[in-house]
């Protein structure tokens, strides 16, 4: 196992540089990144004493820097002391400013700008924490999208990941002994989406979930037969109800909430 020391090193909250490293190194095998989060540098004060950390723990400095001055110091001083230094985004935006023939504002944390989509967002995230796991059903119809599945299928990080999108949504865990709202088949507004998985790994699944909370691990919850019950349950709603169906079994909640994503644009664009 290769271990690096991977240094993030922003001027603003490093939040984009952590996408990025974390993409990159998904393509890498057998690969260690100890991550070391640098963010807020905006002197040459705090930039040196940022380096002699970095220089104790040497690897590869990802940054994302506008201030030219501080840059400049930055690229020249890891030259210095032999530190491999890259930035981020300088390629993209080297295109863009190529083809719009503009010039890229120097603004740091620019994209996190108190903007009308900024506080969208922080409306669904409010919206989506008050509509979890089937609360609020009285307000469904103000969602952007509504999902269903039986217990434990990613429904709540689901919402969480789309929410900090910007999409209101709501959350319902389907037990066949207790129906849903009536609500629920009355939605116009929303998308309703079916969340589904494969049994064996829903109750290993459940399993771990009652071991970190020291309950009993054998009951109805991860019992082969009444869990095959719930799913089929379930998919015989979304089946009577035309809601599309998503199976999570091998999706990380990224790749449902694109799939999501993908099927609400397809709707609107119907």
């Amino acid at each position: 196992m290769n271990q690096l020391h991977l240094h993030l090193l922003s001027d603003s909250t490093g939040e984009t540089l952590e996408v990025v490293a974390k993409a990159c190194l998904a393509q890498f095998d057998d690969v260690e990144a100890i991550r070391h989060f640098w963010p807020m540098v905006r002197s040459e004060g705090h930039l040196d004493r940022v380096l002699d950390q970095i220089e104790r723990r040497p690897g590869l400095v990802l940054y994302t820097l506008v201030n030219s001055n501080i840059r400049r110091e930055l690229e020249q001083k890891c030259r210095r002391r032999g530190i491999h230094a890259v930035s981020a985004l300088d390629p993209v935006v080297d295109a863009l400013s190529a083809v719009t023939g503009q010039e890229a504002k120097a603004r740091p944390g620019r994209q996190h700008a108190l903007d009308a989509a900024y506080f969208a967002r922080v409306d669904a995230i409010q919206f989506t924490i008050a509509h979890d796991d089937g609360m609020g059903w009285e307000n469904w119809e103000e969602a952007d999208i509504v999902l269903a599945g039986v217990s434990r299928t990613s429904k709540t990080p689901t919402a969480i990941y789309l929410a900090n999108r910007g999409y209101k949504v709501a959350n319902i865990p389907l037990v066949p002994e207790s129906p849903p709202p009536a609500a629920l088949f009355t939605l116009r507004h929303p998308l309703v989406v079916g969340l589904t998985t494969n049994p064996d790994r829903l109750i290993q699944i459940r399993r771990n979930r009652l071991l970190a909370l020291n309950q009993a691990p054998e009951t109805d919850y991860v019992d082969m037969e009444a869990v095959n019950r719930e799913l089929a349950f379930a998919r015989r709603l979304f089946a009577d109800n035309g809601w599309p169906t998503i199976d999570v079994t091998r999706r990380s909640i990224e790749e449902t909430a694109f799939a999501i994503v993908k099927l609400l644009n397809e709707r609107a664009a119907a």
